[in-house]
Parts: C-alpha cells; sequence; structure tokens
C-alpha cells in the first residue's frame, strides 16, 4: 500500500456520500437522510472495497452525509421528500384537494 491510500479511501467515500446526500427541505431531515445514506454507503464501501472495515467506513460516511445534508440546500441537491414525510405530504395534498 502507497501513502496515498488512506486519503484516497476517504476520498472515494466522501465522494459517495456527498452525490447522494440529503432528502427533504428542513435542515433535520436533510442531515438525518443525508447521515443515513451516507452511512449505508459508508458501511458498503468500507467492507467490500479498501479493507477498512463496514464500522470505520459507516461512521465516516454517516458524519460526511449528515454534514453535506446540513449545508447544501434543495436546490443543490433534493431526492425528494424523505420517507417518513411522504405519507404526511400525500394526506396534506389530499385534504388540499377535498377542500377546493
Amino acid at each position: 500500500m502507497t501513502a496515498h491510500t488512506p486519503r484516497l479511501k476517504y476520498g472515494l467515500i466522501a465522494l459517495a456520500t456527498m452525490l447522494l446526500a440529503a432528502c427533504g427541505t428542513l435542515d433535520g431531515d436533510r442531515a438525518v437522510s443525508g447521515g443515513a445514506i451516507g452511512a449505508g454507503t459508508g458501511a458498503a464501501i468500507g467492507a467490500v472495497f479498501f479493507g477498512v472495515g463496514a464500522i470505520p467506513g459507516a461512521v465516516v460516511g454517516g458524519s460526511v452525509g449528515a454534514g453535506t445534508g446540513v449545508v447544501t440546500t434543495p436546490q443543490q441537491v433534493n431526492l425528494g421528500q424523505p420517507v417518513w414525510r411522504r405519507g404526511q405530504a400525500q394526506a396534506d395534498e389530499n385534504r388540499e384537494y377535498s377542500s377546493n
């Protein structure tokens, strides 16, 4: 292994997490969804590639994903409504439609 390998590992984990981070428009939703997506991505990358391991990969990926979710806006990265808000959005839409 070369001296650049650890930097490359974490750089790829960070890049994958940033590409997949953040659903929703509220900062909290974006942090939670970004962290969850980042942890899953980091665990997979850490376990399959680079020999880092799933747990360190999940910690790094989750941290980067949550941070990315907080610092980006919905206009920059938007994967839609988070799963836990989808039922609420449909109920609001139905209520609005029935009141017209």
